[in-house]
């Protein structure tokens, strides 16, 4: 089944065709060269993925960006195109390049599923394998978990803004930034990662046809200007789709213009049998101008009219206008979310954490002045401690340790050590599962719809604390006894004077 699903994904107008082994930089091949030229390069090695700080002010992040890394594993080889250009920058030997000629990834993945809100310091995704496998897809990596989940997590937040409207509870967002997204990938992947945060609809048509994905769209003002008037622009639509009529209306003058002449195309409507959906503000004081609106529509009959507001919208905005008693509908936004322009990157790191020596996994640590970029070391996993269906913490832990839920558990924090907690009666839910298998792909690739549903199930197992857009409580990451002894260890030995490391 996982294969049939892959065969089904690499079919989609966004991978088709696609070839990416070159989606790398230049230190990763030079890396590779170096450790194959010292007879390294069957080393097996492991490296995680994480970040370091929460985006935007958020309490966590929405891991996105799965589907891409396994799409781009299961295809990883070098064409003879590959090979001929890197032959051309003559900095390979002839030996290396025919090693390339038969490449491909035959190593371990573990990852935290799409959807799974994930927190600083934590392994997306664990990577085991040969030294020069492992080491070509740090870039490609990075680059899709970064975006993807970057997005994911600020259109939750921008969703989450939009339902805190008490006048219309649960109004929609809808995705709308093609034109200002960074390219082409942006767009699309930027669109589904939308809609796994918890968008309604994007008005990519790529991204719609590739994952399903509603798609949404009316007239721009070019629509309107082109007519004689704004009404018969208006008319126009209306005959063209009956069924889905929606009317941008502020090319000219939202209150004096674009809001009569719907109201005029409402009501013959209205005449006919049919009705108009909606009407769309775009620029203005959307609060005033959707209050006004609103008083129109209904004063004429047409309360069952929808209002949609866009127009450089973000979650503050959003909130603003809430608490402004805007009278709108529903959301179209754009630029802030497809380039989540306030916090343009995450910032996920791919760091060596452990290297085996004679078959044995010998745990590997970076140090650093800044306490923050010390990694923690080994092969680890992850796992979120929960008491009463509440998530309570996540524990990082040696891959090899083993928990009792019938025992109490002391929890605490890895830096300020005298924070404590003791846990009882909690459940364990691992959160890292494998991927690949000696490069076999043994995870079957959820569909788009399905991890936004689990991204809605896994909000709700989060107090409301951590889930506040401004100055969220912590939710605690902990390391587990052995690991905290571990890296302890290491950091002393490396702290050590040179030539006394022993």
């Amino acid at each position: 089944m996982a294969e049939q699903r892959m065969m089904e994904i690499a079919q989609l107008p966004v991978y088709r065709d696609r070839h990416l082994t070159l989606l790398t930089d230049l230190y990763q091949l030079t890396m590779m060269y170096g450790q194959f030229n010292a007879g390294r390069h069957e080393i097996r090695v492991v490296f995680d993925v994480f970040y370091r700080s929460n985006p935007c002010g958020n309490g966590y992040v929405v891991a996105a960006g799965l589907e891409q890394v396994a799409w781009y594993l299961y295809h990883l080889k070098f064409t003879e195109g590959d090979i001929a250009y890197l032959r051309s920058l003559n900095m390979f030997s002839e030996a290396f390049l025919e090693y390339l000629r038969n490449f491909s990834f035959h190593g371990d993945v573990y990852a935290i599923p799409e959807g799974t809100l994930v927190f600083p310091n934590e392994p997306l995704l664990r990577v085991e394998g040969p030294i020069v496998e492992v080491q070509l897809i740090e870039s490609a990596i990075l680059s899709f978990i970064n975006h993807q989940s970057l997005i994911a997590t600020k259109a939750r937040r921008i969703v989450e803004a939009a339902r805190t409207n008490p006048l219309h509870p649960g109004s929609p967002v809808i995705e709308m930034g093609l034109r200002r997204a960074q390219n082409v990938d942006a767009s699309v992947f930027g669109a589904r990662a939308a809609y796994i945060g918890g968008c309604v609809g994007t008005s990519n048509l790529m991204a719609g046809e590739s994952y399903n994905i509603p798609v949404s769209g009316t007239q721009g003002h070019s629509w309107i200007q082109s007519f004689p008037s704004e009404l018969d622009a208006f008319l126009a639509y209306a005959e063209a789709f009956p069924e889905e009529t929606v009317l941008l209306v502020d090319t000219y003058d939202v209150l004096r213009s674009g809001v009569p002449n719907a109201i005029e195309v409402g009501r013959r409507m209205r005449d006919a049998g049919r009705s108009l959906k909606a009407i769309r503000i775009d620029s203005g004081d959307l609060a005033y101008l959707s209050k006004r609106a609103r008083r129109m529509l209904d004063a004429a009959g047409l309360r069952d009219v929808k209002i949609i507001a866009s127009s450089d919208l973000d979650e503050y905005t959003i909130r603003d206008l809430v608490t402004q008693g805007a009278e709108i509908d529903a959301w179209g936004v754009g630029t802030h979310l497809i380039t989540s322009s306030e916090c343009p990157a995450l910032g996920c790191v791919y760091k060596l954490v452990a290297q085996q020596v004679d078959g044995v996994w010998e745990p590997r640590i970076k140090v650093s002045e800044n306490p923050n970029k010390v990694t923690n070391p080994g092969r680890k996993k992850v796992l979120r401690l929960f008491v009463d269906n509440q998530a309570v913490a996540d524990l990082i832990a040696l891959d090899h340790e083993r928990f009792d839920p019938s025992e109490p558990l002391e929890i605490f924090d890895p830096i300020h050590t005298y924070k404590r907690k003791v846990i009882e009666n909690y459940r364990i839910e691992e959160l890292l599962v494998p991927i690949f298998e000696r490069g076999q792909l043994v995870y079957e690739l959820p569909q788009a719809h399905d991890i936004r549903e689990r991204v809605d199930l896994q909000v709700e197992q989060f107090a409301a604390e951590i889930r506040r857009p401004l100055k969220p409580h912590e939710y605690h990451v902990d390391l587990s006894q052995e690991l905290w002894d571990l890296k302890q260890s290491l950091l002393h030995q490396w702290r050590k004077p040179e030539g006394k490391k022993g």
